[in-house]
């Protein structure tokens, strides 16, 4: 690693994977410290989120489709009681 510049940044293809791995858990240590191991973010976690997440869309999903099948039944009916007073004979 070179130093051309103040601000030079360093890649990850630059350091070696014990540096990567030392900071990681540098990282990983510190998160645990301050949000707490209960709080600490993990894939199972996510992907239970997300999970979740899809079910509520799901939800949502098939609640939007009814209101639109109600609302398409009454129009259709409210078409049909229309029609037929207009069939109707004028007396």
């Amino acid at each position: 690693m070179s130093a051309n510049g103040p601000n030079q940044t360093i890649g990850l293809t630059t350091i070696s994977r014990t540096v990567a791995s030392l900071a990681f858990g540098v990282v990983h240590t510190l998160e645990r410290a301050v949000a707490g191991d209960g709080r600490t973010r993990t894939a199972q976690g996510n992907a239970w989120e997300a999970v979740c997440a899809d079910r509520a869309r799901a939800v949502q999903r098939r609640e939007l489709e009814r209101l639109v099948a109600e609302l398409t039944a009454a129009r259709a009916a409210a078409r049909r009681r229309r029609d037929a007073r207009e069939a109707q004979p004028v007396s």
